[in-house]
């Protein structure tokens, strides 16, 4: 119950970030920057994969609501929170996930925190362009979007991950 209320605060400020900034930023048509899955990738490692799923789907309904998507950020915000514990598993290690903790560089060390991030951004960035496009005609451009969207929202990420675990100790 301790970490409700810092969560919740994420919540709302990843998704009023993303609809409020990101989605109104018009640098290129290649440039779309999806930030609000740092919800996702900050959840605490000791968190149950069902919780995960329900914050990942109460995420993805939130951003198709606001957004106007017919379901494409559900399907890829569910698709990162059902393989997150994997991803963290295959990068961190299975025994040290389970000591808990929130997912930040100085848990992970830089590296494997920022590999985290790419992974996961990557994850859902091929997903949600791919559903987005539809169709394999522009198989190059959705690529190249893919690429530059997720490289721009990795540093968007880490910035925000940086605020919020500044000043959390490192067991949390």
């Amino acid at each position: 119950m301790h970490r409700t209320l810092p969560y919740l605060g994420l919540f709302a400020a990843a998704v009023l970030l993303q609809v409020f900034l990101f989605d109104n930023l018009s640098i290129s048509i290649y440039l779309n920057p999806l930030v609000y899955i740092v919800f996702i990738a900050l959840l605490p490692l000791d968190t149950l994969p069902v919780v995960v799923l329900g914050a990942g789907l109460a995420l993805g309904v939130t951003m198709d609501c606001v957004m106007g998507a017919a379901g494409i950020n559900t399907i890829a915000t569910l698709l990162i929170a059902f393989l997150r514990p994997t991803l963290i598993g295959m990068l961190y290690g299975r025994e040290n996930a389970r000591e808990g903790g929130v997912p930040s560089s100085a848990r992970f060390g830089e590296r494997i925190f920022v590999g985290y991030l790419v992974a996961l951004t990557l994850i859902h960035h091929a997903v949600f362009f791919s559903l987005e496009a539809l169709s394999w005609t522009h198989v190059l451009h959705t690529l190249l979007r893919i690429v530059v969207s997720s490289a721009v929202s990795v540093g968007f990420i880490w910035i925000i991950a940086r605020i919020f675990t500044a000043k959390l100790p490192m067991r949390v």
